[in-house]
């Protein structure tokens, strides 16, 4: 739903995921999308322009598999509109990662703005 500035926004920053960028601000560790201790992705966020082809990466969090909430370094920075998912699966390939396994399609996960 568009704000009063005409931006719009899907998943934005509620209670839980301020909640989630402390603990990984706290954490102050930081993984590769192929480390093999990263168990999910926890938050995408994707921002844009109005006629910019591409979304930009604004930062990616996970959680490793022992429960720390971590700032996930992704081997691209950007990911054309129209093909997202396709660009994601192919960077995850790529990586030797299963994205779906690691919930970076998950709706909830992925938030973007965009005007």
């Amino acid at each position: 739903m568009p704000d009063s500035y005409g931006v719009i926004e899907t998943n934005g920053l509620d209670d839980d995921v301020k909640a989630l960028r402390e603990s990984v601000w706290a954490s102050g560790v930081e993984v590769s999308l192929d480390d093999p201790r990263l168990a999910r992705i926890t938050r995408l966020r994707l921002v844009t322009d109005p006629g910019f082809p591409m979304w930009d990466l604004s930062y990616c969090f996970g959680r490793l598999k022992d429960g720390t909430d971590v700032r996930v370094q992704l081997p691209e920075f950007q990911f054309p509109k129209r093909e997202l998912n396709a660009a994601l699966i192919a960077m995850c390939k790529r990586a030797g990662v299963y994205g779906k396994a690691l919930g970076i399609f998950d709706p909830l996960v992925v938030s973007k703005l965009y005007g």
